[in-house]
């Protein structure tokens, strides 16, 4: 019995070693102490090579030990990238609101509101969708909302930056998105026989995207909406704006 005692409290003993040894590894800063512009030219070179874990990594530690130190502004937006190229969204959220609060008018405005875009794309988009090309246009459309919202500001306030054009051609597909979302919510009324509300939706898609392409699908919704509805006027102006833009429409 005092063997089986001694053999527990031996093996206990090398379990807690173990784990303060391993505690103590885990303990160590993963970037050594160096001068900021060392570290600095480290994570350049990282970011280059498209390392974004080992950047990210040293632009932490620059981050905390020197909030202060040269190239401090930089380092932040290069946190940014790094964050949004690990797919590290909201870590990369984070950091642009805490950067727009304590720089609201720095010279690189048009770059944050640019990355945030960037970064809220990216959390719209479905890890499922990415592996296997599902479109889920019916998912949440917050994050599309807020991309189209930062990408605008850049066109309105920003219209001579380098990203404008980028900027531009990223809110097409932003509203193509967000129409064929008002279009699945008017389907989903349409068979439920809600004509009010499916024609709301449809309507939404005219005001507020109307140089897209489920234009189209919004006004054969409101054709059979308001034919199920028994009212004519509407139905037959919703029919004139489909055969003067869409005169090979099959419903015609």
């Amino acid at each position: 019995m005092k063997k089986i005692l001694r053999l527990i409290t031996s093996s206990l003993m090398i379990v807690l070693l173990s784990t303060g040894c391993s505690s103590k590894k885990a303990e160590k800063p993963k970037v050594g102490d160096k001068p900021p512009v060392v570290l600095y030219e480290q994570a350049k070179q990282a970011l280059e090579s498209a390392s974004f874990e080992k950047a990210s990594d040293i632009l932490e530690a620059l981050d905390t030990r020197y909030p202060f130190g040269p190239h401090s502004d930089q380092v932040q937006l290069d946190l940014i990238y790094a964050y949004y190229k690990r797919g590290e969204t909201a870590f990369a959220l984070a950091n642009i609101d805490r950067f727009l609060r304590l720089n609201p008018t720095h010279a690189d405005l048009d770059y944050i509101y640019y990355m945030r875009g960037l970064t809220y794309i990216g959390a719209d988009q479905q890890f499922f969708q990415d592996l296997f090309g599902i479109d889920r246009y019916n998912r949440d459309p917050n994050n599309a909302i807020q991309a189209f919202k930062d990408l605008s500001r850049i066109i309105k306030y920003y219209p001579n930056s380098e990203y404008a054009v980028d900027a531009q051609q990223r809110i097409i597909d932003l509203k193509d998105r967000l129409a064929r979302y008002e279009i699945g919510i008017a389907q989903w009324y349409l068979k439920r026989e809600a004509y009010i509300a499916a024609v709301n939706r449809c309507k939404i898609v005219l005001n507020n995207y109307p140089d897209t392409p489920a234009v189209e699908q919004a006004l054969e919704i409101m054709i059979t909406a308001y034919e199920a509805l028994g009212i004519e006027e509407p139905k037959m102006n919703a029919l004139s704006i489909l055969k003067l833009n869409y005169p090979n429409n099959p419903t015609l």
